[in-house]
């Protein structure tokens, strides 16, 4: 049975439940009803019995483990007889020397100085609109509104990084400085009224009733190393949670961060924490399916009560969003490897995804191209490598499956063919030519520099009719490039006008540097398009047209010549028969079904490299339908491999 891997636990390949499989918390568009989060009061006794849990927990994880005795060095000894002896720790001094030579800097100082320096700046500047850009920016600096609008971001900003007490490393320290102000309110000596006067200070308060405070606010406390935190979330009914849980033992962890929800935006909830309340409602022992109609119910405040996970987080940084074409169809019901099939966001092969999240390099976090305002939370799809493996897996079975079947041939093979077979079974099985996803750019053309036309499609499919009706009326705009030949020219051509004629030796030499797009043979001449005579027409800032073969679109698309490829595809049987009778053809029911079967087979071969698809109904309504396409290339960027624009 095949497993996968994902996220610390084991999935089987089978339709089953798994114990351990994530499920999202809310899903969009669901019914959820209001359920109030109770009084901190409460949340604050559930912390220490908590705290009291996990204080009992760690004493028996550590009992006998961490136990020194003093005598076991001079050292240890001199220290368990006199355990007061310390020295100072000089970082501590350093941070207060430093804390005390920061000073306040007034914004408007700041302002006065940027705009010195830009006036000093003005003089060096001899561009007319750098000297313009730089006026106008000296004049918002100048300006009344916006010195008090940075005056207010200033002041917020000091607020917001001023450094707050840690949480508190003993809980008795209120208690014994209560304790020793009533030892000494009957001593009148000089040392014991000064000490009673510095602990009786309003400036001086006891180290765990800062905490304390600062807690009610950060929600944050913590016992012997353990720390549990109070999180609320604000969840609106058009906001979904975007979080998933998963079950380890009796626990309810998070295992997934969704972007677009209000956990992400928050940044309060963390993969890894464990759950132990939701508004005042135990989770511990629950099943995931539970807490997801649980949350479901829920909106308004939601208050967690967490263990925080104890991984080490990585150092926040800004995602680059990623725009992948898809080169398979995926449906994330059909797979069973989907750590969260709610979540799964299904897609077709060519459509553009965004990839916002590649955190976890077996399933990444995308939105599909178009479906950003109807797809609040981002869907999970495969990970380039991933899905790369199960390919090449499926692949595996496949070959094995046939060769199984051809057993008795292959068996019949000589030991040189059979190591022949199997090198190539091998490189066969590269992970690298195994296509799933192509980074993609948006890339809107030059005026002067037209993207080339690729015309696709099979015999009688009308593709090539398409391009002499577009050069016959606008002859001005459009253009074919000047094909090579090793023939000899006729008394009426011209060199470079209907062939460019070259020697065979010269041809195969351009051949094998991969200068032709196409090439041919044909009554032992050879005929072919280069890529110099498709450059030639760009460089002359006309629209080449090109119907080619499909094995010739992976040398054009190697090219920098950046070609739009559009598919022609035929009608249905009948339709393709009344069209062609039309042009005077009869051709045989046989003959219909290849061109068929053919444009079938091409679209799923080569369909991945189609930026778009013509289906041939009617010649006017696909030659309209084809000039927009054209025109469209003006007037609106499109999506090209990445690797072109390097």
């Amino acid at each position: 049975m095949i497993t996968s891997h994902m996220n610390g636990y084991v999935q089987e390949a089978s339709g089953q439940a798994k114990s351990h499989r994530e499920r999202a918390v809310d899903c969009p568009g669901e019914e959820i009803s209001l359920l109030k989060s109770p009084h901190s009061s409460s949340h604050m006794e559930r912390i220490q019995h908590y705290q009291e849990e996990l204080r009992k927990r760690r004493e028996e994880d550590n009992r006998g483990k961490h136990d020194i005795d003093p005598n076991a060095s001079l050292r240890l000894k001199k220290l368990s007889q006199n355990p007061k002896v310390g020295i100072d720790n000089p970082t501590f001094e350093a941070k207060e020397k430093a804390t005390k030579e920061t000073c306040y800097q007034d914004p408007l100082a700041e302002l006065e100085e940027l705009l010195q320096a830009l006036k000093s700046m003005q003089h060096s500047l001899t561009d007319a609109q750098s000297q313009q850009d730089l006026e106008l920016i000296m004049q918002l600096l100048a300006k009344e509104d916006f010195r008090n609008a940075y005056t207010i971001y200033s002041t917020v900003s000091q607020q917001m990084s001023r450094v707050g007490p840690t949480s508190p490393l003993t809980a008795q320290a209120q208690d014994l400085c209560q304790e020793v102000q009533k030892i000494l309110q009957s001593s009148q000596q000089t040392e014991g009224l000064e000490l009673r006067a510095l602990l009786t200070n309003p400036h001086l308060q006891a180290h765990d009733s800062v905490a304390g405070q600062e807690m009610a606010e950060e929600n944050v406390t913590q016992y012997l190393g353990e720390t549990v935190k109070l999180v609320r979330l604000e969840k609106a009914r058009d906001t979904p949670l975007g979080a998933t849980v998963r079950n380890d033992m009796d626990s309810v962890v998070v295992s997934r961060v969704v972007k677009g929800g209000a956990a992400e935006r928050s940044g309060l909830l963390s993969e890894g924490d464990e759950i132990l309340e939701i508004n005042g409602i135990p989770i511990r022992g629950k099943h995931v399916n539970e807490v997801h109609d649980l949350l479901q119910q829920m909106h308004g405040t939601l208050t967690f009560l967490l263990i925080p996970s104890s991984q080490i987080k990585p150092a926040p940084h800004r995602q680059t969003v990623m725009h992948v074409r898809a080169y398979f169809d995926y449906d994330p019901s059909d797979d069973p490897f989907v750590p969260c099939r709610e979540l799964g966001l299904s897609f077709q092969k060519g459509d553009i995804l965004h990839v916002i999240s590649q955190d976890d390099p077996n399933w990444w976090q995308a939105y599909r191209d178009g479906d950003e305002d109807n797809q609040p939370l981002a869907g999970l799809i495969p990970g380039k490598s991933f899905q790369q493996q199960r390919e090449s897996l499926k692949k595996t079975i496949t070959d094995k499956t046939r060769e199984q079947q051809g057993k008795l041939w292959y068996a019949k093979k000589n030991k040189k063919q059979r190591k022949k077979s199997t090198s190539n079974f091998t490189k066969n099985t590269d992970y690298d030519d195994i296509l799933t996803y192509e980074e993609m750019s948006l890339y809107h053309q030059p005026a002067n520099r037209k993207r080339p036309i690729a015309l696709i499609g099979p015999t009688n499919s009308g593709h090539d009719e398409l391009r002499r009706r577009l050069l016959a009326i606008e002859p001005e705009k459009f253009a074919v490039a000047v094909p090579h030949t090793t023939r000899n020219p006729r008394i009426h051509e011209r060199n470079g006008r209907e062939y460019h004629f070259v020697s065979r030796p010269s041809f195969e030499t351009d051949l094998a540097a991969g200068k032709f797009i196409e090439s041919g043979e044909y009554e032992k001449n050879l005929y072919g398009t280069s890529t110099d005579s498709v450059r030639h027409i760009i460089n002359s800032g006309r629209i080449c047209l090109l119907c080619l073969h499909t094995r010739s679109l992976r040398v054009l698309r190697s090219s920098n010549l950046k070609p739009y490829v559009i598919f022609i595809a035929p009608p249905s049987q009948e339709r393709l028969r009344t069209l062609l009778a039309t042009e005077g053809k009869t051709p045989k029911p046989e003959e219909l079904k290849e061109v068929i079967e053919k444009a079938r087979e091409m679209e799923h071969n080569f369909g991945h490299f189609f930026d778009a698809t013509i289906v041939n109904m009617d010649p006017d309504q696909a030659f309209h339908e084809l000039h927009r396409l054209i025109d469209k290339l003006d007037t609106e960027p499109q999506w090209v491999p990445t690797s072109w624009l390097c």
